[in-house]
């Protein structure tokens, strides 16, 4: 690691409005002092490329109809990365950010779970990489690997850190989850979903954002939806119609589980379950108009649950009424259907999912950080009063296939009142990054292509592009040697 690289002192630190007192963790959570309680989020940090091309003007690019990715795909802009980052820059970045502005110790971390799909090595894993933080505190007692399954990978990090928090393992240190992907496809129609980012979460008791205990439900079933078998290849292979089919089959699933589980666990048992049973609802997001179709599709689950007839605001019967005999699978694909279903839940979605969107319309697919992107959108447009005591819903999704349905609430406390003030800048940094043209996203991407594992062919491989380019404080990959090891560079902000 760079000789200028900030470690914090390997002292245990406090909390103050809102940042992290490990040594209470401790004193108060382990060695036989009783579960931990109100398990979930206690901080949060985000990371995206600092270059953009706008989706408008890929589309005159490319060739395609006038708004297809922008109103067909719901999509405005596609955040992307030269050579000078890969997913352990991503990675490494994010943490320290996270750990830098919480003021937590590395020496509070007992689990380090990764989410990516984003490989540089069959082997060793991204975590492996990230231990380089922890050097100057010496903690090397840390578990957690990572964890691949698509885009579902980050859910299943966040999964096994809350487990590891609730059990008897638990130590009394705080977890910390990374989500973190690089989304990139071969020249074609696929291209502009692409995306990147990473999100990194401290996991620990008396949180901001506490997860419902015994409702979450998963679905996991064998698909060839998208996938990537070329390991000489960063592209994957991919259906899109199939895709898109077992995504609305995932959700359709987990919505049926978690309804029969919150009935059980949580509803009144005088207020059939409904989606009004979330404020909130954050969707993964390959790109924003599946999102909007997907919260449609639970209104469909809803009405389809009710027993007596609907009608609209005229009075007249809904025209979902109809499809009251229609055979479920019948439902999928109908285009007609799925226009009735988002002019129904227009409100709906205005309410509870919109504001999560504005990390996926402006950086793109960031695959397993894309569910906690929507997190990060919906606190950054809502005040800590509009969301405390509220409940959220998270749809989560990996092709292959792997998905779960579960919730949280946001609990008043300082931990909540830091969370969302720390996202309150996200729509100026997002205006913040540098606009390249199409051309030079597309050169920039070719490059890449070329240059992928170019270590089988050089003795030293060192990337190309710019540190100029790059934000202060973060970490950018500096070479790669013969034996295909990776080496690291921080840009401070008096570089």
């Amino acid at each position: 690691m760079p000789s200028s690289h900030c470690h914090t002192n390997g002292h245990s630190t406090t909390m103050t409005n809102g940042h992290c007192n490990g040594q209470a963790a401790q004193e108060n959570g382990h060695r036989g002092s009783g579960p931990a309680e109100n398990v979930g989020i206690l901080a949060m940090e985000l990371y995206f490329p600092s270059t953009y091309v706008e989706q408008s003007e890929l589309e005159a690019f490319d060739g395609v109809s006038p708004q297809k990715y922008t109103v067909g795909l719901g999509q405005q802009r596609m955040g992307f990365c030269t050579d000078r980052e890969d997913i352990v820059s991503f990675s490494l970045t994010v943490v320290e950010r996270l750990m830098k502005r919480t003021g937590t110790s590395y020496r509070d971390i007992g689990r380090v779970d990764v989410g990516t799909e984003t490989l540089i090595d069959k082997s060793k894993s991204v975590k492996s990489c990230l231990m380089q933080l922890f050097d100057k505190s010496g903690n090397r007692d840390v578990e957690g690997v990572d964890n691949l399954n698509a885009c579902y990978g980050g859910t299943a990090a966040l999964f096994n850190c809350i487990d590891w928090v609730e059990s008897s393992a638990w130590d009394g240190r705080f977890a910390l989850v990374v989500a973190a992907d690089i989304a990139v496809y071969a020249t074609g129609n696929a291209r502009c979903t692409g995306g990147a980012g990473a999100v990194a979460m401290l996991i620990g008791p008396q949180a901001a954002v506490v997860f419902d205990q015994g409702v979450r439900c998963s679905f996991m079933q064998h698909a060839y939806d998208f996938y990537k078998p070329n390991m000489a290849s960063e592209y994957p292979t991919v259906d899109g119609q199939l895709s898109i089919r077992c995504y609305m089959e995932a959700l359709d699933h987990c919505y049926r589980t978690y309804r029969h589980k919150y009935q059980e666990k949580i509803a009144d048992s005088h207020h059939a379950f409904s989606v009004e049973a979330f404020d909130y609802l954050v969707f993964h997001s390959p790109y924003t108009k599946l999102v909007q179709k997907s919260l449609a599709r639970l209104v469909l689950h809803d009405f389809l649950e009710s027993t007596a007839a609907m009608t609209n605001s005229s009075s007249c019967p809904s025209p979902l009424e109809t499809y009251r005999t229609v055979p479920w699978e019948e439902t999928y694909g109908d285009k007609k259907l799925e226009k009735v279903l988002v002019e129904e839940s227009q409100q709906q979605f205005a309410d509870k999912t919109e504001a999560s969107l504005m990390v996926a319309k402006n950086v793109g697919n960031m695959y397993t950080a894309s569910l906690y992107g929507g997190l990060a959108s919906l606190l950054a447009n809502h005040s800590v009063d509009e969301v405390s005591g509220k409940r959220v819903g998270f749809f989560s999704y990996g092709s292959g296939v792997a998905a779960s349905l579960f919730s949280a609430r946001f609990v008043p406390c300082p931990a909540l009142r830091q969370l969302v003030h720390s996202f309150k800048s996200l729509r100026q940094r997002l205006d913040q990054r540098k606009r390249l043209s199409p051309a030079t996203f597309d050169a920039i991407m070719k490059h890449k292509e070329e240059a992928h594992q170019a270590a089988s062919s050089k003795p030293v491989f060192e990337p190309t592009a710019t540190v100029d380019d790059l934000e202060d404080a973060v970490y950018y990959l500096q070479s790669i040697d013969g034996m295909y090891r990776r080496q690291y560079a921080f840009k401070s902000a008096t570089c």
